[in-house]
This record gives C-alpha cells, sequence and structure tokens, in this order.
C-alpha cells in the first residue's frame, strides 16, 4: 500500500474508537524515519487529551490492525496530542486558528519566500489568507506543503 493509502486506512480503523471516546482526530501520519516505520495518531478532545486517553487509542487500534494484518512492513504505532503546534489541515482546525499566529511551508517561493509565520486571516477551499507585518497575502492551499500553528 502507498502512505496515503495507508493513513487512509488507518483513518477508517481509528475513526470509530475517537468518536466512541468523544475524542477528535486530528491527524493521521505514516512516515519513515531513519529505518523505522511510523504509524501516528494524533487525538485531542476537549480541556486536552491525556495519557490514559492515548493508551486507550492506541490499545483498541492496535487490536484492529493486528485483526486485518494488511500493513507488510513493521512499523511503530505512537498516539498523542498534536501539541502546541498542531497542524491545520481540516477547515475545522483553519476556523478555530483565525486570528493566531501561523507558520507556513510552501513548496514553492511566493514573492520570494519558502517559508513564513504570520496571522491567519482568513481561509477557503482553495487559499489562506496570511498577514505578514502590514500586509495581507493570499496563498493557495495546494501550495502549502505544511501550515501549522506557530510556538510562542
Amino acid at each position: 500500500m502507498k502512505k496515503s493509502e495507508i493513513e487512509e486506512y488507518c483513518t477508517v480503523l481509528v475513526t470509530p474508537i475517537i468518536e466512541e471516546n468523544s475524542f477528535e482526530l486530528v491527524d493521521v501520519e505514516y512516515v519513515k524515519e531513519g529505518a523505522d516505520y511510523y504509524l501516528r495518531v494524533y487525538a485531542d478532545k476537549e480541556g486536552g487529551i491525556n495519557i490514559d486517553d492515548c493508551v486507550l487509542i492506541s490499545r483498541a487500534l492496535e487490536k484492529k490492525l493486528d485483526e486485518d494484518d494488511k500493513l507488510s512492513d513493521a512499523y511503530i504505532l505512537e498516539v498523542s496530542s498534536p501539541g502546541l503546534t498542531r497542524p491545520l489541515k481540516k477547515d475545522k482546525d483553519f476556523k478555530r486558528s483565525i486570528g493566531k499566529k501561523v507558520e507556513v511551508k510552501l513548496f514553492v517561493k511566493y514573492n520570494g519566500l519558502k517559508q513564513f509565520e504570520g496571522i491567519l486571516k482568513d481561509y477557503s477551499d482553495e487559499a489562506v489568507t496570511i498577514e505578514l507585518e502590514a500586509d495581507d497575502i493570499k496563498v493557495n492551499r495546494k501550495d502549502i506543503s505544511m501550515i501549522r500553528l506557530a510556538f510562542e
């Protein structure tokens, strides 16, 4: 399976676990770091997710993954909070982050910049508007490799 297929497959498996426990699924990623593959699930809830919540999700997901046994490569399963610098991927992430400082990395340069920080002013399906000092810039979402809350 390709990376995107593995992420989608794991999202389908973990979503019922997340919903049954009134958590929010922030992201699922499957990455190779060094010689190891990591399957990471980022979850949250009102008031913040704790270690017991992460253990609950991890054990339930691990059981489902073992039953299906569709992942051919060995991997390390990690379940955690998205942290202070949470990625913005879904519309609800953008909506709750309006007016907050974000870090943006682009696939291609925009006005000579490939990476910058600014205030998220607005978003749509096609673009995001970021306030950089005195100017607002509009960047196509397809040109963004990563956008997340900035650490302040």
